[in-house]
């Protein structure tokens, strides 16, 4: 079967606001006087994604729901500007938007329009069936209704990863994602109690053979073949200024090298690079890192270190 997509991301296209607050959490105040401004750029965790595999050199497709709103114009104009296909179904709610609070040490707040997406949403299954055979591997955000596509996705054999974002391990809308992916991305943010109890729940209840955590400025978790090791923040490049987008750089720069054949831990290694080049993009900007640059500085920190991949 001839396989012209590498990834299929769906789900997670939307608009961000970005609004610089002078500390989170922001106390109450009647106003504040927001500079550098207030920004609204297209951007979610699906589309960041699409962007950073496909800045790699892999062949991208993303599939989701838009309105046709000013958003959704946004969002169509990234994927144009960047030469990323898009298939997107009608979405009479309109497309997805969130507002992000972000403090001067780069973290942010999202707060998500709930009221974009309805129970009964769906994404044709022709659609997702015919799209899937095409593609190597499918990446699947959380958002509605992306659940409902993942039967598809398995029955025409491409591999599945998710990123569960900062789930608590218990809550079920996740579950399903988690169950389903042979590769699991989450963040360490909502556990409660090590990581490494989550983690080996997902692998042993569901399909995954790789299940990453990642703990921001104290790096992240790998469980591979029964072993977990922790992988050590990346240095940047640049002064941190933003910390929205790392979790995504860091799957698609994992993704990359997971497809080229890579070990787990360099693929690893790879994602913490890539994480942290996001942080030094400003979050109105989108500057994902490309293949050799990625490559060069694995290279460098592997020599740095004296660890080899294995």
């Amino acid at each position: 079967m001839s396989r012209d997509i590498d990834v299929l991301v769906l789900g997670g296209a939307g608009v961000d606001t970005i609004v610089h607050v002078p500390e989170l959490p922001l106390p109450y105040a009647d106003s504040y006087m927001i500079d550098p401004g207030i920004r609204t750029r297209a951007g979610q965790t699906g589309d960041f994604v699409a962007l950073g595999v496909s800045a790699l050199g892999l062949r991208t497709h993303h599939l989701d729901m838009l309105g046709a709103d000013p958003e959704g114009d946004l969002v169509r104009a990234l994927h144009r500007d960047h030469g990323i296909p898009l298939t997107e179904i009608p979405q009479p709610a309109g497309t997805k938007r969130a507002v992000n609070l972000v403090g001067p040490d780069g973290r942010r707040l999202s707060l998500y329009d709930a009221t974009r997406a309805h129970p009964d949403d769906r994404l044709p299954e022709a659609t997702v069936r015919a799209l899937a055979r095409a593609s190597r591997h499918a990446h699947v955000s959380i958002t509605q209704p992306c659940a409902h596509a993942l039967p598809a996705l398995r029955e025409a054999g491409a591999t599945i990863s998710t990123d569960l974002h900062n789930w608590d391990g218990e809550n079920t809308y996740q579950e399903e994602f988690a169950h389903a992916a042979d590769i699991v991305f989450l963040s360490t943010t909502a556990l409660t109690g090590a990581p490494e109890h989550t983690m080996r729940a997902v692998a042993e209840r569901g399909r995954a053979r790789l299940v990453v955590a990642t703990a921001g400025a104290e790096g992240a978790y790998l469980l591979a073949d029964d072993e977990l090791t922790h992988i050590p923040t990346a240095p940047p490049s640049r002064p941190v200024v933003d910390s929205n987008g790392a979790g995504d750089a860091f799957a698609a720069a994992f993704l990359f090298g997971w497809l080229d054949g890579e070990p787990p831990l360099r693929c690893a290694r790879y994602g913490a690079v890539a994480g942290a080049h996001a942080c030094t993009v400003p979050s109105t900007e989108v500057d994902p890192m490309g293949r050799d640059e990625l490559l060069v500085r694995v290279a460098e920190l592997e020599a740095a270190t004296m660890g080899a991949p294995h």
